[in-house]
């Protein structure tokens, strides 16, 4: 009797165990773009974070959003930064990078994605693709040509960028912390979890960054926790040549977004100019 009240007491445990992590992985599944984009819904303006000389302008997307993007015009001769930021926050977080970038001359074309700051509609892995092409796609209207525009993302823009970069000619592509794949970065924290058979917006960077074509710079910090070195690293050796990478002693992920940073991005704009 004791056995069998032991063995229905087990059964009953495993019925429970095996309940919650089933909703764990519905729930997950349900949510997980909620996990992944983390947009700041605020509204500001380039003064309100003290820019001078950048205009607001919104970028229509042939699927009808409207995305909040800040403009800054090239010094004679110099290129056009397009930028796409990382999962969290939107353009006005990212002043500080436009700044550095309008003291070196360079033009700029800052995006929030659908979703992100002013910009309409719900993130997706799709809708941020067709941001990045419509962004590009607006720059050339502005009689910019493809080989005055670098195109540069952070984390999750890095993988933006990348995709950009098959679809339309660029100068260069500079990558900062990228992932593999939003799986690669999922699995790192959820490994109990069934990540491959779950994940909606996938973002396999690993998969294509041979396609890429042009001159490419990765940057990655040695102590970043949210996607680890060895990603960076990954990508670059299955990107095509010519290729430099550039690893930061003692950044972290987001300590990599600074001035040095930019410096080693304008650093290698330059060489291309020569």
């Amino acid at each position: 009797v004791m056995m069998k009240s032991a063995m229905s007491w087990l059964i009953s445990i495993a019925v429970v165990l095996a309940s919650l992590y089933l909703i764990i992985v519905i729930a997950m599944y349900v949510l997980q773009r909620g996990f992944l984009y983390l947009p700041d819904k605020e509204t500001y303006s380039p003064g309100d974070v003290n820019l001078v000389g950048v205009k607001e302008t919104g970028i229509s997307t042939p699927d009808g959003e409207r995305l909040q993007s800040w403009y800054l015009p090239a010094s004679p001769g110099q290129p056009t930064i397009l930028f796409f930021h990382g999962n969290g926050g939107s353009i006005a977080g990212r002043a500080d990078r436009l700044a550095y970038y309008q003291a070196r001359g360079f033009g700029a074309l800052f995006v929030s994605y659908r979703g992100y700051g002013k910009s309409s509609g719900t993130s997706t892995e799709p809708g941020l693709v067709t941001d990045a092409l419509a962004s590009y796609d607006w720059l050339k209207q502005q009689n910019i040509a493809a080989e005055q525009i670098v195109v540069v993302g952070e984390s999750l823009g890095a993988a933006v960028a990348v995709r950009l970069s098959l679809q339309r000619k660029t100068r260069a592509l500079i990558i900062e912390a990228p992932f593999a794949s939003t799986m690669a970065v999922a699995k790192s924290v959820y490994w109990w979890l069934p990540v491959d058979l779950l994940m909606k917006d996938r973002f396999e960077t690993i998969k294509i960054i041979d396609q890429v074509k042009v001159p490419l710079l990765v940057i990655h910090g040695d102590m970043d926790e949210v996607t680890s070195v060895d990603q960076g690293k990954a990508v670059f050796a299955k990107a095509n040549q010519p290729k430099t990478l550039k690893i930061v002693a003692g950044a972290s992920h987001n300590g990599l977004f600074v001035q040095s940073t930019w410096q080693l991005e304008a650093d290698f704009i330059g060489k291309l100019t020569q």
